[in-house]
């Protein structure tokens, strides 16, 4: 195993935007994303270098900890800057920069026209550098540093039209919800270090077992904090439904390879903690399961092209913690990297329609696009049934993988999933109908367009990707399990075992096909020729079940109504007016001890003599006693 091209692939995207940076604006338009995409699309080459080497050792003998240099050494505190190497941060490196460089691409042409093209690319390399750190680093302080680096990037990026008030506020909500997830996150840290003395990895996993039960359980849940804020999970949700207000690009990148994917990557990462965390497992997998329910059903009611598609993250994020809270950490992570495939395409679909109808985002203005752009069309169909879980697309796969580990370990997640999976395949559809089919809603003067072939080839990659997919982990037999066998090693005991027979594992597979057919089918029924339908699209699903609205009442409002309360009577009230008093008080004061100070030798012969006469008097009386 080479350090050195381990290095390279984490650094060269750091590079990227340091060089765009220094001489993106004296470049002309197209050549700062071209060398953004190709560096890129070069660390994407290294990961497979590295996954090629890794996959030639043997299978117990697939992880290196490689160290860059010593970074922080104060007391009993030692941490490098190194490189983790295992199957699972392989993975997660493959379809990060794989991913991020088809997006990369696409960006080319679709910021062509904007004035910051070159610092649009420096943040996107940025990101994914960040991500990176992340997930390859050997400590847990290391990974904050990326933990905390697509935090900042993300705020760049979400709030990229900052003239925009709506884009603003949306990139302020994503960096201050984050937060709370951070404060989770460190606590962890900190009582890791206090009992263990090591955050180190290697050091930790080995170690873990000398917790307590209650030790170790507070951390797998503070952890689980970090993990809800950085993927949307409730409470934490609502800042990744804004998010969207950044670029179309930007909303591919977080959604679909990136941030929100970092807390489902942490929780992998420290399954011998959840493991040895009982109880951990089974909050997780509900507030999995609700999420999920909660955010498609929100998901319904939108009308913003992008918003559906949100809230759809949401919404499969979910499954995602579903598939950790049940100990299937393989499934997990599985549906993480289809996900990637079919979300990124169903975000840059979105943004090349948006881009063909001069930026129109409302599916009620749309309608029969699928003649005008018919590769945006086809790909973005294709999208809709792998999400949509109809076989053999790659998400009946990934999610029936999910739901097999729910039905195994609570009937209840079952049901609440597959209500859910029905969920995702229509309002998926609705979006579909609406936009490509039914009758033109939008200008008839309005001059549109498909996409150029840089924006649609990487579609057309992605809509590939989205239909095999599932051929990384066929439940076919043994062989064709090449994600579980490689993945693994990594889990070990944490992984649940499996008690279904193929019966039962048959059975479902059949029931999440029919559930897939069930959301078509009334997505169908009720849109294909309809653009309004008031009584199944109510107002508070539209408002996401009126929770960001709570939090604004409850929370925003209340708090700059005291921070308002505190600048009018607090500060005015009681600290200007102490502050004044004791200047007030200092003045008064200079005013009478300034006459000590006369400038008249007589007054200080005076003062001396005095004082002379006040010393000898104590001696005096001192010797009288």
């Amino acid at each position: 195993m080479n350090s050195t091209v381990v290095f390279t692939l984490m650094l060269l995207p750091l590079a990227g935007s340091v060089f765009n940076m220094a001489f993106g604006r004296r470049l002309k338009r197209p050549f700062a994303g071209v060398i953004a995409s190709l560096i890129v699309v070069a660390s994407f080459v290294l990961a497979v270098v590295t996954w090629l080497d890794l996959l030639a050792k043997p299978s117990n003998q697939r992880v290196f900890d490689f160290t860059l240099f010593n970074w922080i050494s104060s007391g009993s505190l030692h941490l490098n800057v190194g490189a983790y190497v295992d199957p699972l941060s392989v993975t997660m490196i493959l379809f990060v920069t794989g991913i991020s460089s088809l997006i990369h691409i696409y960006s080319i042409g679709y910021m062509s026209h904007d004035e910051r093209f070159s610092t649009f690319f420096m943040y996107l390399n940025l990101f994914v550098f960040a991500m990176l750190v992340l997930v390859l680093s050997d400590n847990f302080v290391f990974t904050f540093l990326g933990w905390e680096g697509v935090g900042a990037t993300s705020y760049w990026l979400i709030a990229f039209w900052f003239e925009r008030p709506t884009a603003a506020a949306a990139g302020k909500k994503a960096f201050i919800v984050n937060r709370i997830g951070d404060f989770g996150y460190l606590t962890a840290v900190f009582l890791l270090f206090n009992y263990l003395g090591s955050l180190s990895y290697m050091k930790v996993f080995g170690s873990v077992g000398q917790l307590s039960h209650g030790t170790v359980t507070a951390i797998a849940l503070l952890f689980f904090v970090g993990a809800v804020g950085k993927s949307a999970q409730l409470p934490l949700f609502v800042w990744l439904v804004d998010a969207m207000e950044g670029p179309t690009p930007v909303s591919a990148l977080i959604h679909a390879a990136t941030m929100v994917t970092a807390g489902v990557y942490l929780m992998a990462r420290i399954s011998p903690i959840l493991h040895l965390s009982a109880g951990v497992g089974t909050l997780i997998a509900f507030v999995g399961v609700i999420t999920a329910f909660v955010a498609a059903m929100a998901a319904t009611s939108q009308t913003d092209i992008k918003k559906v598609l949100a809230y759809s993250t949401v919404s499969q994020l979910g499954y995602m913690f579903l598939g950790i809270g049940t100990g299937q950490y393989v499934a997990a992570i599985f549906l993480m990297v289809t996900h990637a495939f079919y979300k990124a395409l169903l975000f840059l679909g979105a943004g090349s329609v948006i881009h063909g109808l001069h930026d129109e985002q409302n599916i009620k203005k749309m309608g029969a696009l699928r003649k005008l752009m018919p590769t945006t069309a086809v790909t973005f169909i294709v999208a809709w049934l792998s999400i949509a879980g109809l076989p053999p697309f790659s998400g009946f796969w990934s999610k029936g993988d999910v739901l097999a580990g729910a039905y195994q370990k609570s009937p209840i997640l079952w049901v609440i999933g597959a209500v859910t999976a029905m969920l995702t395949a229509y309002y998926m559809g609705r979006e579909v109908y609406l936009v490509f089919f039914g009758k033109q809603r939008f200008d008839p003067a309005a001059k549109v367009h498909e996409s150029t072939k840089v924006m649609t080839i990487p579609l057309i990659v992605l809509a590939i990707l989205s239909v095999f997919g599932g051929a990384l982990d066929l439940p076919v037999s043994d062989k064709f399990r090449f994600l579980e066998n490689w993945l693994t090693p990594v889990f070990g005991n944490a992984l649940a075992p499996s008690s279904m027979s193929s019966l039962s594992r048959l059975t479902l597979g059949a029931m999440d096909g029919v559930f897939a057919i069930v959301g078509i089918g009334v997505a169908s029924a009720l849109w294909i020729r309809s653009s309004s339908r008031p009584g199944i699209e109510p107002r508070f699903l539209a408002s996401g079940w009126g929770i960001d609205g709570f939090y604004d009442r409850a929370i925003a409002r209340s708090s700059t109504k005291l921070s308002e309360s505190f600048a009018t009577v607090v500060e005015v009230k009681v600290i200007d007016r102490a502050t004044m008093s004791m200047g007030a008080l200092v003045g008064l004061a200079g005013k009478y001890l300034r006459k000590v100070q006369s400038g008249y030798i007589r007054n200080y012969a005076l003062y001396i003599s005095i004082g002379a006469i006040v010393i000898l008097g104590y001696f005096v009386t001192r010797a009288g006693a």
